[in-house]
């Protein structure tokens, strides 16, 4: 953690990571319209100043209790992927890169800071880790982010929640893409892809891509095959019921202790926090995961409730040096961490 933050951002940061360490997932944000609006969608906060809209983007400086763009994971805070985002020509906005979610959506202080009233009368409905609830939107010109750029979208309005982030960059318009993600050099990257292969000391993951751009990988856990989505926009990593039942007889009755899981709409659900076995993911393995398992309502409606199955948060993927989801390749690209570092 930086020492120049400020006590109120010194604050912000210790309270999250207290949510971290409870395993709290503001998780991913999957959208589908709707016809009304919730009652409790909090109201506009006065905005703050951004940077000029003409700024190019790498020398923007973004202030906050983290690093401008990605943070790694360690052992007292979970990593974050923050893409610096012009919305309207206006910002950039720090919203977290969630390859969980559908669709991409900012928080109240965005709307106010862009001049835009919220619309209740189009909302949408936002579906996070453990539960749903409707939400209003805003209508706006373009959204651009490296050589992603949409046009005349609807963005809804989630609960500030978000660790420090303004909001959520989904996966619309990424099916083309190449996002390079390097933890240690606090830097992210957006660009069209154009097939290239893992760089020299990378380990290639093969990926499938389902329900829209869903991120699903094969796993082993010994000898049991699972799936596991990769979700850049969750804290924890979570495991189905059937994958609980899978690995009963690994677990010692004293390794479960009871955990709760509040997503992105505030929901809150109760989980068991165990140690998983080793994880095998291609040629990489993950060993002693902290994992909480229950039935989140998430695998209900990605209908993953039959076969084991895992969310990879950010407390796994944050531990990497580099890494790279290249779209158009299907496949992750992966870096491991230094030893010590």
């Amino acid at each position: 953690m930086r020492d120049d933050v400020d006590p109120r951002a010194r604050a912000a940061a210790a309270a999250m990571g207290s949510r971290c360490s409870r395993a709290l997932a503001a998780v991913c944000a999957t959208l589908c319209f709707a016809s009304s609006l919730a009652d409790d969608v909090p109201p506009p906060v006065p905005p703050s100043a951004g940077a000029a809209p003409d700024t190019p983007l790498p020398d923007v400086v973004v202030e906050a209790p983290e690093p401008r763009y990605v943070a790694p994971t360690r052992r007292d805070r979970i990593g974050r992927i923050w893409a610096p985002v012009l919305i309207n020509d206006q910002g950039p906005f720090r919203l977290v890169l969630d390859t969980g979610a559908s669709n991409s959506a900012v928080i109240a202080s965005v709307a106010a800071a862009l001049g835009l009233p919220l619309d209740a009368d189009n909302p949408v409905m936002l579906r996070g880790v453990t539960g749903a609830r409707q939400v209003p939107t805003i209508s706006i010109d373009s959204l651009v982010v490296g050589d992603l750029e949409l046009r005349s979208k609807r963005l809804p309005i989630v609960i500030d929640a978000l660790g420090g982030a303004e909001g959520v960059l989904g996966t619309e318009g990424l099916q083309d893409k190449r996002i390079f993600i390097d933890f240690r050099h606090d830097k992210i990257t957006i660009f069209r892809s154009h097939s290239e292969r893992a760089p020299p000391g990378f380990v290639t993951i093969p990926i499938n891509i389902v329900n829209g751009l869903l991120l699903v990988a094969d796993i082993r856990i010994g000898p049991l095959h699972a799936k596991a989505i990769i979700d850049t926009g969750g804290q924890g990593t979570l495991a189905n019921l059937p994958m609980r039942d899978a690995l009963a007889t690994r677990l010692r009755p004293e390794d479960v202790r009871a955990d709760e899981i509040t997503g992105a709409t505030l929901d809150v659900q109760r989980g068991d926090r165990i140690v998983m076995p080793p994880i095998r993911i291609g040629e990489l393995t993950i060993r002693g995961a902290h994992i909480t398992v229950g039935d989140m309502y998430i695998f209900q409606h990605w209908k993953m409730t039959h076969e084991p199955s895992l969310l990879i948060g950010m407390d796994v993927l944050g531990l990497l040096d580099t890494l790279i989801i290249d779209y158009k390749r299907h496949e992750l690209q992966v870096l491991q961490r230094a030893p010590g570092s």
